[in-house]
């Protein structure tokens, strides 16, 4: 299937570029990842260059260079492979015919090159993987044909020279070779964390005439003068394994252990236990649509890019808000990781979602710094949260692209919605588990650090006998310096009740630990007193009662209204920052993102006049300056079974990478990579907006309407250890039980059923 002039699919797991355009390789390396939660590796060519984007970034890595951003570092790249004909050195982009594809049921690249020489025709086949058994190891297959007798260089190793954000990153680095596997080692600038990098290689056809190293200052090669007779092929296995000190002790030795092993394996089967790992993820994570393949491909597309995103691996990483695929927003977490990014997990891996949640509790202390340093007790989290939990966003964003000047934001001091996100997350978590063990060990000291935080952050107005929460940054980015965001305000008495309820659970279901949890953080009762007054003196923006309309923040009725059309018109630069503090959106009722929309998408507590009132009015004020916008919309669009618009927000958030429709700088600030939020956001609006999937208080709901054009939609959904198979189609609703321990209350349109044991179906018209 054609899906524009240079992309097609044959089967919605495939993504075929047919046709190189030279001004989107920043977009291809981002979309054509390889990568496996340790690391990401773009998808360049593998002759691509510093010029080229290329880059292999690395979780754990993280290091500042120039003073004031701390990221990801991109490591030397040890798949580098260049062939050189004569004096020609060849490059796919620019000299041939080159053809990209990806399978996203693999996360396999493929390459194809066809070069005119003098003497013919030599092809290039290539394809690459990101092991997701050893997840340190990078696997390449090189093949080189040629239809007439030919001599070739083909230079193999390790280029240091990569693309880097924000400073060079390795300080310090040493090449060496043991035979022909070459050997990198590097120290990072800040944190003098040592990192190795392993290339080898097999060689399969050809007859060898020449070898050579070549060694330059941040390089290492081997050069092969490679004979090839017309018709032969030559295949060529690269292995590159890579480690830093916070993988291993010895990351040399390690990296030198692995490539080893790799070598022995070989591609194939390397690739075969590759595969397994991937059948086992798509078993769980994958929705199948049928009717409509390019929603197919664009569905898969996304939730590959939220699988690879996250450091599956360990509990103390957090989820990049562009993953690997670049060192744009530092590989770090912020609000996206508990509300985009996490609900795909927690319905089909719900141990991955422990994981997320236990690297909040790791995080902590650098929350607990972070309030500290503003004069609050308990735990405000970072707004960029790294390894530590510190707060890793500067004062100073974006640059005013006019006046040349910085702009001074308030994301790190001034965003605080942030916590009771963590605590929303965690206390869905325990609703979609029942792992109540999670509350005792990790989650009841989140929430009460949260609580404390937020009591110590809140304003009381004597006058009117209530708390409010002041000087905010809501959703919404462009309105800072507001009062009462209605999100943050709902979401923070929504983490109040949910404290108060541990507190007096764990006080009298489990004394012991209640005590030892109360001791640790020092909580005294007078705290409990003021949240439990909180609780139920926190003002809540009301619907309005004749237009049910809810102000996002207090006066921002009273903001000129106009839309973002005609914003765009006042701009003098084209990439100028709409916000704070002299933005053109500053003033008026115009949105970036969905913000009280938002607030409808976490909590089902209005009715559906407010919901619609509140969508007519906010949804044509709302720029979608944002990737995270699009998804929200289109959820509470299926709420009010408004699907036609729900399906054009559904198509604007999934084709957002795909078809590179946001930009890549904002304010003068790279912010190009994969949109991970938008990625998870995919499956919420598919199974929570189309499939109309929700949490009860004691059960699951469905309310289906699918778009016109979908036949029939599947997917899984485990509840409470109880795994699940979901079929719909236009006109009913099918439930299998795949594994069930105990009896499963579902609710579809209003109507009650259960099921229970193995095999069961229930069919349900709708």
């Amino acid at each position: 299937m054609k899906l524009n002039e240079t992309m097609s699919t044959e089967n919605g797991w495939n993504l075929n570029i047919e046709k190189i355009d030279q001004s989107k390789m920043i977009t291809y390396g981002s979309n054509l990842l390889c990568g496996n939660g340790y690391l990401g590796y773009r998808g360049t060519l593998l002759e691509g260059r510093k010029e080229d984007y290329v880059a292999c970034i690395v979780t754990d890595t993280y290091d500042r260079a120039d003073g004031k951003w701390r990221e990801l570092a991109n490591l030397p790249n040890g798949l580098f492979t260049e062939v050189k004909v004569g004096q020609k050195v060849l490059n796919g982009i620019k000299d041939g015919a080159t053809t990209l594809s990806f399978n996203f049921e693999n996360g396999v690249m493929q390459r194809k090159t066809d070069y005119k020489l003098q003497g013919g025709i030599l092809k290039i086949t290539s394809s690459r993987f990101a092991s997701f058994k050893q997840l340190n190891t990078l696997v390449a297959s090189y093949q080189i044909k040629t239809d007439h007798n030919l001599t070739l260089k083909l230079r193999l190793g390790i280029d240091g020279e990569v693309w880097n954000l924000n400073g060079e990153h390795l300080a310090k680095t040493t090449f060496n070779n043991e035979s022909d596997t070459l050997y990198c080692q590097a120290i990072t600038t800040e944190s003098k964390l040592e990192i190795a990098v392993a290339s080898g290689y097999n060689l399969d056809g050809g007859i060898i005439r020449d070898k050579s190293f070549i060694r330059k200052d941040k390089e290492l090669y081997l050069d092969i003068t490679l004979q090839l007779e017309a018709g032969e092929k030559c295949i060529v296995e690269r292995i590159m394994t890579v480690n830093s000190a916070n993988d291993c002790e010895k990351p040399l030795k390690n990296v030198q252990k692995s490539i080893e092993f790799a070598l022995d394996k070989g591609y194939q089967s390397l690739l075969a236990a590759h595969n397994l790992v991937w059948q086992r993820i798509w078993s769980k994570s994958d929705i199948k649509i049928k009717g409509n393949l390019e929603d197919q491909l664009a569905l898969r597309f996304n939730l590959y890019h939220n699988i690879i995103a996250t450091p599956a691996h360990s509990e103390r990483l957090p989820i990049g808000a562009r993953g690997l695929s670049c060192q744009a927003y530092q590989g770090s977490a912020f609000w996206d990781q508990e509300i985009f990014n996490l609900p795909m997990f927690l319905y089909t891996r719900p141990e991955i979602a422990r994981n997320i949640l236990k690297y909040r509790y790791h995080t902590l202390a650098g929350a607990r710094k972070k309030a500290t340093n503003l004069g609050y007790r308990g735990a405000f989290f970072a707004w960029i949260s790294g390894k530590t939990g510190e707060e890793l966003c500067p004062a100073y964003f974006f640059r005013d692209v006019i006046s040349g000047r910085k702009i001074h934001n308030h994301f790190n001091d001034w965003q605080i919605h942030v916590s009771p996100d963590i605590a929303y997350a965690v206390w869905n978590y325990y609703l979609a588990t029942d792992d109540w063990e999670f509350i005792l060990n990790f989650g009841a000291e989140l929430i009460f650090e949260i609580a404390r935080f937020l009591s110590a952050h809140s304003y009381y107005k004597k006058d009117k006998d209530r708390f409010e929460f002041i000087r905010l940054l809501g959703p919404d980015e462009y309105h800072e310096n507001v009062d009462n965001n209605a999100f943050t305000n709902y979401q923070a008495q929504f983490a109040m009740e949910k404290a108060l309820y541990i507190y007096y659970r764990l006080k009298e279901d489990a004394p012991d630990i209640f005590k030892k949890i109360k001791d640790k953080i020092n909580l005294k009762v007078f705290e409990i007193t003021n949240w439990q007054e909180m609780a139920e003196k926190i003002y809540l923006p009301e619907p309005a009662e004749d237009s049910k309309l809810i102000e996002q923040f207090t006066g921002y009725f009273s903001l000129e209204d106009t839309t973002p059309n005609v914003l765009e018109s006042r701009l003098i630069d084209k990439n100028e920052y709409w916000g704070w503090p002299n933005g053109v959106a500053v003033e008026t009722q115009v949105i970036k993102q969905a913000d009280l929309i938002q607030l409808f998408c976490l909590h089902d507590i209005f009715p559906k006049e407010v919901l619609e009132a509140n969508y007519d009015y906010y949804e044509p004020r709302t720029q979608h300056g944002s990737s995270l916008s699009p998804s929200q919309y289109a959820i509470i669009a299926c709420k009010l079974g408004n699907i036609k618009e729900a399906y054009q927000y559904f198509k604007k958030s999934v084709l957002i990478d795909i078809y590179n429709t946001n930009k890549a700088v904002s304010g003068g600030t790279f912010i190009g990579g994969i949109h991970t939020a938008a990625a998870g956001a995919a499956w919420q609006v598919v199974v929570k907006g189309f499939a109309g999937f929700r949490l009860r208080k004691n059960g699951i709901s469905f309310s289906p309407n699918l778009p016109e054009m979908w036949q029939e939609l599947s997917f899984n959904i485990v509840y409470q250890n109880n795994h699940l198979n979901i079929i719909i189609n236009q006109e009913e609703l099918k439930i299998r039980a795949i594994e069930i321990y105990n009896k499963v209350e579902i609710e579809v349109n209003k109507r009650c059923y259960q099921i229970s044991g193995v095999d069961k179906v229930l069919k349900i018209k709708y």
